[in-house]
């Protein structure tokens, strides 16, 4: 193998979205925003929530502050490395890193989804058995449910990582995508890959859907269960930003991970989709239709404010 040849394999090049530095200028403006909004809106959550005896003693709150860590190291997985490639012209990632970056991603983004199928039944548990909520939901299970999909998402990251590492990879080195994920890396493969293609779909498409389907059938068990208009209206209410972010972060995943690995057009900006903007928009939709977080936002500012005033004074 020439010196060409190897230099391909050790490095991947990641597309862009623009050949116009101008465009990519501003995108990465408006990137940076949302990653600067990503973070500054989950460390809110994570801190009203640790700082609130209520919501800290709280399953359903204790949930929330695990999904806004997880939300916070997922946008980290891709976004940085974003942010750079907008500002320089050559978006080259090494093989190591490129496998890294995979790993992590499937690693959190499994463990996320596994992470809102808990926060499913949490909301199944609280409004069908609401007598025994707290005895069922307990801070040693929910301890123990949040481990399980931190582990739920490692196991998957490690099958994906196993079975991309072993493929040879001495050709083309573009990857059309602005990050490593498995079905535009696979692509690049020297190497028959349809039944790596087949294990990976099985795999990613399965959990994505079948997490998606049990969320479903959830909240409809819910709606079936409650008789009474005020009650369903009341239990859509409580459910429905936790639907909205699970329809915002399964409906793009889906899109990508349970078809063969075949392109197209709005890949990208479906990707943009889910690792950038779902990220942002898990606070905004938690905060803004729910009393209690703000309530509880609303005590942290007024004793953030009290504090400084007396370290003025």
């Amino acid at each position: 193998m020439d010196e060409n040849q190897t230099e391909m394999v050790r490095n991947f090049v990641l597309a862009g979205f623009s050949q116009t530095p101008s465009i990519e200028a501003g995108l990465f403006v408006l990137f940076l925003f949302f990653y600067v909004s990503t973070w500054v809106g989950n460390v809110l959550i994570m801190v009203t929530v640790a700082s609130d005896n209520y919501l800290n003693s709280s399953p359903m709150y204790f949930l929330l502050g695990n999904l806004s860590f997880l939300d916070l190291c997922y946008s980290t997985v891709t976004t940085p490395k974003l942010l750079a490639d907008l500002l320089n012209n050559e978006k080259l990632i090494r093989y190591d890193q490129c496998i890294v970056q995979l790993f992590f991603l499937h690693f959190v983004g499994a463990a996320e989804m596994f992470l809102l199928t808990v926060m499913a039944y949490d909301r199944y548990v609280a409004i069908c058995r609401p007598l025994h909520y707290t005895t069922i939901m307990s801070r040693r299970l929910c301890c123990m449910l949040v481990a399980a999909s931190w582990m739920g998402g490692f196991v998957h990251s490690t099958v994906q990582m196993i079975l991309t590492i072993h493929l040879p990879f001495c050709g083309p080195n573009h990857v059309d995508n602005f990050f490593c994920d498995v079905p535009p890396v696979i692509k690049l493969a020297c190497a028959d890959t349809f039944v790596i293609e087949l294990l990976m779909v099985s795999n990613s498409g399965l959990i994505s859907t079948s997490s998606f389907v049990v969320l479903l059938s959830s909240y409809s068990t819910i709606l079936v269960k409650i008789r009474s208009k005020e009650g369903r209206q009341k239990a859509l209410a409580t459910c429905g930003s936790h639907l909205m972010v699970v329809t915002l972060f399964f409906g793009p995943c889906i899109f990508i991970y349970a078809r063969p690995f075949s392109t197209f057009s709005v890949d990208k900006m479906v990707s943009v989709l889910y690792n950038v903007i779902t990220p942002m928009l898990n606070p905004l939709i938690y905060t803004l239709r729910n009393k209690e977080v703000k309530s509880a936002m609303r005590k942290l500012w007024d004793r953030s404010e009290l504090t400084w005033k007396k370290q003025e004074t």
